[in-house]
Parts: structure tokens; C-alpha cells; sequence
């Protein structure tokens, strides 16, 4: 809720409104608004921010009690509260877009009339914090109806003061203040911004047209007295019809068609809201108000994990999950958009809204359902997919709170289905006959295994490892992805759909490609091998003991079981580590090596800024004690005379310009050079695809770093043989590989139709 920590009576019908809103508080700039909702019948009144402070994450209101809604929004008090304070709202005064140069050679004349006082002061308070020479002309009926007057004195040195009646500074209007200024001061104006009464500002602007003095005006007194959320917000400026909600407030007042806007004052009384079109969306009407409605909970349901003291000692999954009660809370934040944005940034186009709809209803297993339908490894994604850039990235409630917190709904939705027996398979085809041939159960193999088995071709999955799942299985830590409860679960789904997987079979080396079609009669083949080979630095000491890749201490530990007792497979994580590098497969080795009893060190040549790897894997490291060593950059691995590290020398990096990947490249700081002490150097570096499949496939074109050439519908150079994910793009994120392999297996089917 919004609390009110401060109230005052400026005058007997407008008062001030100190409110508690921390998020409004550190975004908010001169010359936007919000809107405010008394309770849980009250309408959305709009009001210009005054001021705002970080500092008690507060915001200043000037309210004049106008109508049914802000009168009954004068009768509350300190301590009380808003049902909703939603913003801010509105572009920004176009002042905060001048250069310091033009900020120092410009000078303004603000003029407030009435009430309009309130929208002025945060600018000229900007202005003066930022060298900008500033005047200001305040008019008002008398000196009762006078406000924030000493509010300006400390932010302004020439304030003017004019009455209509003469009781308190000078008599006359604003106008009058004007010409008093210009015609005989004559003084100097840049700009002249006039904010007030309609009638008032038309008036500024006939006047400043005469002097050609660029005139601002701000139509926030269209949204002033509260009646309407967006009433009479349209406004014809030159030939264009502008919307001041979000067009604005500010305009051009010398291309304002002012009669017209005069005009539309009078339909505040009908609580008009501004129609969208095809150029423009309100922001005020149907967004607004969901928004409105959820303001007071936007952050979403926090999630139990173990304690990183804990943790740290064990490699349990770290994140526990929702319970049923958590779920439903976190599920009912939802607003089921119309036009919902997660799907269409959902690589696999999950129905979002209404998997999560079910949860509300607890109907869970429903929510499973249509969870199935589109994915093959719900619990997989739930747990490891950068939601916070696809799906979750995109939904509305994130622009002024959180995100609903979808990947945690997804892996609930699995979790209970898988521990509850829950089995909902797709809908599968009766069987076509025609055999089809996955070249790898990763991510991306299994999901176009599962959508062909759907279809109805005899699937048959080929894997080089002694279990299927891919970087499942042998790249994503047990913390992370638990393997038995989960990989298992979900691979044995797929296989229930009639999938056949086969282990311990190289493609290239036990069988050829040419061989599955030309001998074991597949009929199309999708090439799913991933991109497992790691890359190394070309420094000095690469090949010392001691060092080794990401893939190698994730594989010991994750496929092999290393760290367990009793598993013979060897591990070596040093006992102090250094992982070099920055993405999720870097901060995977560093909590292993960290688990595994290393003091661990994470080198990284660009700022934490730039760290691919999801924030939530980053926080955990850090939560975890491993320490990081930002614009760092490794130039010599150093050997004692045994042949194993004894130390990584490095160099302090700053950053440049923005290279081929958008992110600002890192340069070299000369004479920065230092030393860390370690005896495991742990390189995170990226992987690229083996090229033996390539090697041993005539005619299958490949990229100069050898990933596979396929468009986007999967096609490669040679006919019948498809390709996806990481052995096409290189290594990229699990649900971007299962887009492929569904994308794949539907041009599979185009393609085997219409042989």
C-alpha cells in the first residue's frame, strides 16, 4: 500500500500530499505524472508529480479538490493509504535532453498560473541544480490562492509574483509579467514554458508567437481535476493528433490548436478515455489499469532456497520451488493479457496464460497438460531457461514492478505432475511407417524426437554418451538441474511418446550419416550433436597441469558423479580455483569448484554489467563467497617446475567501444600487470561444435568455426538432412536449442510429404 507520511493545506481547496512509493520515487523526472487510486472502488485520478526524493523513496502531490474524487481523496490523512500510485507516466521535461554545453548558454522563463505551480517547480528546481538560467512568473487570483511560494525562493533568484486582485505582489496577469519582462527589462529568453490554466496558456502562447520566443506548454491541466483517467487527453498540434498522456504534456504551443483543446476541457464531466490507434497505445487506459490493479503486490513470491552457508557444503538443488499455496498466490498476479507478449517470445510458444490460468484454478493437472503440448522438458525449463530475457522479459507487469515469475510456475506445474503420476502425453498419431533419425538426446534432439513421435514417424534418437539428455546431463550442475528426479523424468516422457534412444553411438565413428539413410533406411536425418568441443586462451602455460576446461570438471562431477563417495571417477578443482570467464557455464564451475573445497576466484575482463550468464546464477556465486575479479583479463599462466600452476598472471582492462557482439570491448590499462596465486585454472571460454560429423558427411557444408549451415527452417546443403541448436549456431541456451529442434521437426514433415 501507499502511505501517506505527509499532509498539508496549501490553500482551502488545494493541499499537499507526501506518499510513500519507492518505485515511482527513484525513476520519476520533471514533467511526468501518476495515477492515483483512493481504494478498491475508486477511480484513476491523475495527478503531475511535484517532487520526489530517493532519499525517503517518497513523492510529492499538489491536489485541488475539484470534483467527487478529489474531494474524497482530501478527507484522507497522514498515516492512511492509496490502493495504487502507478507510474511514472508521461515523457520527461525536454530540458533533461540538453547538453551541458546548451544547459549553460540557454536561458528560461517558466510561467506558473494556479495550480499549475506544482508542474513548474520540478523543473525549475532541475534547473537549477543543473546551471540553467532560470526565471519564473507565478500568477494566481490573490495571495490565498498563492502556493509553493517558498518552495521556489530556494531553487530561483528572480521570482515574479502577480495577482488578479493586487493583494500580493504585483496586480495584473501573467502576461502582463511577461511583457513587463521582455518589452520593458528587456530581457532575454531562449524559451518560455507556461504551465496552468488552459485559457492562461493560450494566451502566453498568442503573445510569445509575437516575439518569436519558443514556447513550451504543458497540457497536464488536462488531466488536473481528477474526473477521468485520460479525459480530453487528445490535442491537434500542427496537422497530427497527439495524446498528452503519452505524446506529452509537453508540446509546441504555437502549433496548438487551442479552441479545439479549450473545447475538450468539457468532457472531463463524461470520463472520456482516449482511443488507441494503430500509431499509438495509451498507455493510460487498458495497460494502466491492469497495472493498477496489481501495484500493491508487484513483487512477485519469493522463492525458499537453501542458506548459501549451507549449500555450499552439498550439491542438493539449491532452489527449492513453490508449494501449491505459493503457486497459486504467485499464479493469481497474472493478468492474462489479451495480446500476451510472453508467448511470442517463448521459443517454443507455450500458451502461457493459460497453463498459469489452471494454476489459479488449482487444476494442475490440466496446467500440465497444456504445458505438454508444447514442451517436451518443462521441468528442465522451469529450472535452467534465461526466462528473465524471454518470456518473463516481456511481461507487462515487469515496466513497473516484476515479472510474473513463469519459469518457477513451469517447473511447479512439472514437479507436481511428475510427483503425483501424473502422465499427460501429447496426442501421438498412429504410426506412419517412416523412419526418422535425431543425432544427439540433448535439448534440441529430444524435442524434435518428441514432436515427430507426435506426428507419428518412428523415431530414433542416436547418443554418444552412456545417457541421454546431452549438456543435461553432463553440463548443468546436480544444484541446478537434479538429474535422477528430473533429466530422468523427463527423457522417459519422450520415450513413452515411442521414442527409441540409443547410447554409446558416435555418429561419424560407429555409424555414418550416409549409413543411417542409404543402409538403415531413415528417411531424413536431424543432426541435434550440440557443441561440446571447449575453447582455451592462446596464452603462455595453457597446457600446465592444473589447468583445465568448464566441460572438463562439469562432466567428472555432473555425468560422472566425481564428488559423490564411492564413484571412481577423479576430480581436480585446486585448492584455490580460478575460473576464467563470464556466462552460466562459467559460474557452473566455480560453484562446483567451490563445493568441491576450493577457494574460488572468477576472472572476467568486462564489468558485471556485461556478464552474460542470468543475474539469478551470478547472485548465487556471489552469495556463495566466490570472489570475482572484474576488468581483469589473463595473459600468462605460470608453472612451478613440476609443470602445474602456480599462478595466473593478469592484467586490469578498461572498456571501449562496442564491439561485433553490442557489448563495450575491453582494452588493456598498460602497467596493470599482477598476479593471483592458484593451482587450478579453470577456462570457461565457449564451446564449438566437433566437426566429425561433418568431416564424415559428404557434401554437408559447414562454417569456418564448424557449425553446420542450415536455414531457418533447419534445411542443411544436403537433401533430407536437417540440423538445429548448438551444432548450428554454437553454444546458445537450452530452450533456444528446443525452438530449433521443434522448427526442425516441422520442416521434417513438410519435407517427408512431399516426397
Amino acid at each position: 500500500m501507499f502511505k501517506i507520511i505527509k499532509k498539508q493545506l496549501l490553500t482551502p481547496s488545494i493541499y499537499l500530499l507526501e506518499i510513500h512509493s519507492p518505485w515511482i520515487a527513484r525513476a520519476a523526472k520533471p514533467g511526468q505524472f501518476v495515477i492515483v487510486i483512493i481504494d478498491e472502488r475508486g477511480e484513476r485520478i491523475p495527478l503531475t508529480i511535484c517532487d520526489y526524493d530517493t532519499s525517503t523513496q517518497s513523492i510529492t502531490l499538489v491536489v485541488q479538490t475539484v470534483g467527487k474524487s478529489t474531494e474524497r481523496l482530501s478527507l484522507l490523512g497522514e498515516g492512511d493509504s492509496l490502493r495504487d500510485v502507478v507510474g511514472p507516466l508521461g515523457k520527461e521535461s525536454e530540458l533533461l535532453h540538453l547538453s551541458k554545453d546548451e544547459l549553460s548558454n540557454r536561458r528560461v522563463l517558466f510561467v506558473a498560473g494556479g495550480v499549475g505551480a506544482a508542474p513548474v517547480y520540478p523543473q525549475v528546481k532541475w534547473a537549477k541544480q543543473n546551471g540553467l538560467k532560470a526565471d519564473v512568473i507565478i500568477g494566481t487570483k490573490s495571495k490565498d490562492t498563492l502556493i509553493l511560494e517558498n518552495m521556489f525562493r530556494n531553487v530561483t533568484d528572480n521570482l515574479y509574483i502577480y495577482t488578479d486582485d493586487g493583494t500580493y505582489g504585483n496586480k495584473g496577469l501573467v502576461t502582463d509579467g511577461i511583457k513587463h519582462l521582455v518589452e520593458q527589462k528587456g530581457e532575454k529568453y531562449d524559451e518560455i514554458i507556461a504551465i496552468g490554466p488552459m485559457i492562461m496558456m493560450k494566451f502566453v502562447s498568442l503573445l510569445t508567437k509575437q516575439y518569436g520566443i519558443k514556447t513550451t506548454v504543458s497540457l497536464n491541466t488536462l488531466m488536473v481535476d481528477g474526473t477521468g483517467m485520460c479525459g480530453a487527453c487528445r490535442v491537434s498540434v500542427g496537422d497530427r493528433t497527439q495524446f498528452t498522456c503519452v505524446d506529452g504534456p509537453e508540446f509546441d504551443a504555437h502549433l496548438i490548436n487551442w479552441d479545439e483543446a479549450i473545447t475538450r476541457q468539457t468532457m472531463y464531466r463524461t470520463h472520456e478515455i482516449a482511443t488507441d490507434t494503430d500509431e499509438h497505445k495509451c498507455n493510460l487506459t487498458a495497460e494502466v489499469e491492469q497495472l493498477s490493479v496489481v501495484a500493491e503486490k508487484k513483487s512477485r513470491v519469493p522463492v525458499r532456497e537453501q542458506k548459501p552457508e549451507v549449500r555450499i557444503n552439498n550439491f542438493a538443488e539449491v532452489c527449492f520451488g513453490y508449494n501449491e499455496e505459493e503457486a497459486v498466490e504467485e499464479a493469481c498476479r497474472c493478468l492474462n493479457c489479451k495480446k500476451p507478449l510472453c508467448v511470442k517470445d517463448c521459443p517454443v510458444a507455450i500458451d502461457i496464460p493459460a497453463f498459469i490460468n489452471k494454476i489459479k484454478e488449482k487444476d494442475f493437472k490440466e496446467s500440465f497438460r497444456i504445458l505438454s503440448n508444447s514442451t517436451a522438458l518443462p521441468a528442465v525449463c522451469g529450472r535452467v531457461c534465461p526466462q528473465e530475457t524471454q518470456c518473463e522479459g516481456s511481461c507487462i507487469l515487469g515496466r513497473k514492478g516484476e515479472p510474473i515469475a513463469i519459469g518457477k510456475l513451469e517447473r511447479f506445474v512439472a514437479d507436481w505432475a511428475r510427483e503425483n503420476g501424473v502422465n499427460v502425453s501429447a496426442e501421438v498419431r498412429k504410426q506412419n511407417g517412416i523412419k526418422v533419425a535425431v543425432v544427439g538426446a540433448g535439448p534440441s534432439g529430444l524435442t524434435c524426437a518428441g514432436e515427430l513421435a507426435k506426428l507419428g514417424y518412428d523415431v530414433t534418437v542416436f547418443e554418444a554418451l552412456h545417457e541421454a539428455g546431452g549438456v543435461l546431463v553432463y553440463g548443468i550442475p546436480e544444484f541446478r538441474l537434479p538429474k535422477e528426479s528430473v533429466v530422468k523424468t523427463e527423457v522417459e516422457n519422450v520415450k513413452r511418446m515411442g521414442v527409441k534412444i540409443i547410447t554409446d553411438v558416435i555418429i561419424g565413428r560407429s555409424i555414418t550419416i550416409d549409413e543411417l539413410m542409404n543402409t538403415e533406411g531413415f528417411s531424413a536425418v536431424y543432426i541435434a550433436s550440440g557443441a561440446g568441443l571447449p575453447k582455451f586462451m592462446d596464452i603462455k602455460g595453457i597446457n600446465l597441469n592444473g589447468v583445465l576446461s568448464a566441460n572438463e570438471i562439469l562432466t567428472r562431477s555432473n555425468l560422472m558423479k566425481a564428488y559423490r563417495n564411492g564413484y571412481d571417477t577423479p576430480v581436480y578443482p585446486g585448492t584455490k580455483s580460478v575460473i576464467v570467464g563470464g556466462g552460466n557455464v562459467a559460474m557452473d564451475a566455480a560453484r562446483t569448484a567451490k563445493r568441491l573445497g576450493a577457494d574460488t576466484h572468477v576472472v572476467y575482463r568486462r564489468s558485471q554489467a556485461e556478464m552474460p550468464a542470468r543475474t539469478e546464477e551470478i547472485h548465487h556465486a556471489m552469495e556463495e563467497g566466490i570472489t570475482f575479479h572484474f576488468m581483469t583479463n589473463p595473459t600468462e599462466i605460470i608453472g612451478n617446475e613440476a609443470g602445474w600452476v602456480k599462478s595466473l598472471r593478469c592484467i586490469k582492462m578498461e572498456l571501449g567501444e562496442p564491439d561485433d557482439s553490442g557489448r563495450r570491448r575491453p582494452i588493456e590499462i598498460k602497467g596493470s600487470e599482477y598476479e593471483i596465486e592458484t593451482d587450478c585454472v579453470i577456462m570457461s571460454l565457449g564451446t564449438m561444435p566437433n566437426k566429425l560429423i561433418a568431416d564424415t558427411t559428404k557434401g554437408l557444408e559447414i562454417h569456418s568455426w564448424g557449425g553446420i549451415i542450415a536455414d531457418g527452417n533447419g534445411a542443411t546443403s544436403r537433401k533430407g538432412i536437417f540440423a538445429g541448436g548448438d551444432a548450428v549456431i554454437g553454444a546458445a541456451t537450452v530452450i533456444l536449442a528446443m525452438g530449433a529442434g521443434k522448427k526442425a521437426a516441422e520442416s521434417i514433415d513438410t519435407y517427408l510429404r512431399n516426397l
